[in-house]
């Protein structure tokens, strides 16, 4: 679904990513893990065309998207929740998701069919996102994703400053995209939760890949993960 080969990138002229490569199948569930400043958010960046790769290849879906504009990266198939959310808050919660709804070549997903994933946004659908929770603008930004007919997600810090019980609703959904063949990349300074829910793990340590693996191995593995991540 995503592949990702040798990329670097630079803010101006700092390069903060050596040679990446990552790869996602369809319905796979990938951690990226890392420090802070590691280059996890750039890496989602450059996927989608925020901030272009200088130099190596990114192909979704067997297209190459490296110099794709952002719209048309999206209009793919490939969906971003932001770690700062970026929901319109002076606008309702019905009318945040009605905004995000577009064809792919991808399964689409109904209204009603996320209200039912995340239901307490049935009963605030009416109301202005600047009134919500946290927890809640999290699930109108899933929501919203899911509503763009995705083939592949892309999460950044998708538990950050959330209840336990909201983060525990964010994994299982995160579950159920790979049950209905929806990809994720997932980025989670939470590294127990995110290697509950992967198939496999990247780690990121000063802009190059310094570990690639199975889940498992990471999450049975409390010493290597403390190794690795210095956590």
């Amino acid at each position: 679904m995503l592949d990702v080969a040798g990329i670097d990138v630079s803010y101006g002229e700092t390069q903060v990513l050596f040679g990446v490569s990552l790869t996602v199948a369809p319905g796979e569930i990938v951690c990226l893990l890392g420090p802070n400043g590691a280059g996890k958010t750039t890496t989602l960046r450059a996927i989608l065309g925020l901030t272009p790769a200088r130099a190596g290849r990114i192909r979704f879906a067997g297209r190459d998207i490296t110099r794709a504009a952002t719209h048309a990266i999206a209009r793919a198939g490939v969906a971003w929740v932001p770690d700062d959310r970026r929901i319109f808050p002076t606008l309702t919660v019905e009318r945040n998701l009605a905004i995000a709804i577009k064809r792919t070549p991808f399964r689409a997903w109904s209204l009603p069919e996320v209200l039912g994933c995340f239901t307490a946004l049935e009963y605030l659908r009416h109301r202005d996102c600047e009134n919500l929770s946290g927890g809640e603008m999290q699930m109108v930004a899933i929501a919203r994703a899911l509503l763009g007919s995705p083939g592949l997600v892309l999460f950044d810090e998708p538990s950050q400053g959330l209840a336990p019980k909201v983060v525990r609703d964010v994994v299982g959904l995160i579950g159920r995209l790979k049950a209905e063949g929806v990809a994720a990349l997932l980025v989670e300074q939470n590294a127990p939760t995110a290697l509950a829910v992967s198939d496999r793990v990247y780690v990121m340590d000063r802009g190059t890949i310094v570990h690639e693996g199975p889940a498992r191995e990471l999450r049975d593995d409390a010493g290597r993960r403390r190794r690795l991540l210095g956590v």
